[in-house]
């Protein structure tokens, strides 16, 4: 047997555009499966499992694969068709080639089969929504420890606010006082969590790597030679890089999104930085109108930066978006947070930065179950 990528646009080069984008924005595989004429039933009624549309082509079958279903796809296929060597190489093979990977320090993620959950610290006195809670030393180990007994795969102190509507910017030495000792904790009693650091300063971005820390994420997306530079000389060293519009507005959001992106990623990686360790954030809040309709054009159009194959990040916890449609205080935003974050999620957001871990935890499991969950009768490749 053979299991291969349906190269649909050969068959329909006029169309070959609109495939790849519906396939690429939709994070969907067109998969090729050829066979003896005898398999034939067994793979029909495999592929009858998974609800798919199935083409009849010369020796085999096309179809479309949504890739959330891929673990429970490759799983089932690998299981029934065992020692078919051929068919199990077609499908390392297929895995590899759908990965996409981010080196992040001591950590090497794969985001199609690993979502992270990235949980903000916030040691300032002033950011919008957790400000001063954490900055006292005993608070800080406190919510430290709690945001890893409930899985978090990342914890970004950070310490200095970017909130809209105005901010104090505060000196590097400042904000690496507030921060070192987050730093310094997390290193040292959690190893098996990757620390991240929010900052645009290049001080700050200098001490945060002589500390050993895992990620950089700069809110003004690495805009100077200098810190693509300094960047450059960390080989491992994970960015996060961020979009903003605060100074425009745009005629068409998304173009002008993919824009920035690809030129961004062309000078990061002109630095010596490896698309490997790079994330992208679309920058929600961060519009021209703080907390504006924008924002909820870049959740809905998050697909689109699919195309670049890099993990893209959710970062919207407890934001502006609950007061503007719901009136809704701070303290009672995570409801609507976790319905926009499921959105995004489901659209290819891979990275969840939130204040909530918990609860978005159980929100990646509960949906991965169902995404992944396909029936079939015991005895049939999956147990009941």
């Amino acid at each position: 047997m053979k299991l291969e990528n349906w190269h649909l646009a050969k068959e329909a080069p006029a169309f070959a555009p609109l495939f790849n984008d519906i396939l690429v924005t939709h994070r969907s595989l067109a998969l090729k499966w050829t066979f003896p004429a005898p398999a034939q039933t067994a793979v029909r009624d495999l592929l009858a499992g998974f609800d798919l549309a199935v083409v009849d082509l010369p020796a085999g079958l096309g179809f479309v694969l949504p890739q959330s279903a891929w673990p429970t796809f490759a799983k089932r296929v690998g299981e029934r068709f065992a020692s078919d060597a051929p068919l199990q190489a077609d499908l390392a093979a297929l895995q590899a080639e759908q990965a996409v990977w981010w080196q992040a320090g001591a950590f090497r993620y794969d985001l199609t089969t690993t979502p992270l959950v990235y949980g903000i610290l916030n040691v300032t006195p002033d950011s919008f929504y957790d400000g001063g809670r954490y900055a006292q030393t005993d608070a800080m180990i406190a919510q430290i420890e709690k945001m890893v007994a409930a899985g978090a795969d990342i914890i970004e102190p950070g310490g200095q606010t970017t909130k809209p509507g105005g901010f104090v910017e505060v000196e590097p030495d400042e904000e690496w006082r507030r921060i070192e000792p987050a730093i310094k904790l997390i290193k040292a009693r959690y190893p098996q969590v990757a620390v991240a650091v929010d900052t645009y300063k290049l001080p700050v971005m200098e001490r945060a790597l002589a500390a050993g820390v895992d990620i950089i994420n700069d809110v003004n997306g690495f805009e100077t030679a200098a810190k693509r530079h300094l960047l450059g000389q960390y080989h491992h060293v994970g960015l996060v890089t961020m979009h903003s519009s605060r100074g425009h507005e745009y005629h068409n959001l998304t173009a002008g999104m993919v824009d920035f992106f690809r030129a961004n990623l062309q000078a990061l990686q002109a630095a010596g930085i490896a698309a490997e360790r790079i994330c992208l954030d679309q920058g929600i809040g961060y519009a021209k109108v703080a907390d504006g309709y924008q924002d909820f054009a870049m959740m809905n159009n998050v697909a689109a930066l699919n195309q670049f194959q890099r993990p893209i990040m959710v970062a919207i916890s407890r934001k502006g978006f609950g007061q503007r449609l719901f009136n809704l205080p701070k303290d009672e935003r995570l409801g609507v947070t976790l319905i926009a974050e499921a959105a995004m999620y489901l659209a290819g957001g891979r990275v969840l930065r939130v204040h909530d871990v918990e609860a978005t935890r159980q929100l990646v499991k509960l949906l991965d179950t169902i995404k992944q969950s396909y029936w079939t009768l015991p005895g049939h490749g999956e147990q009941q």
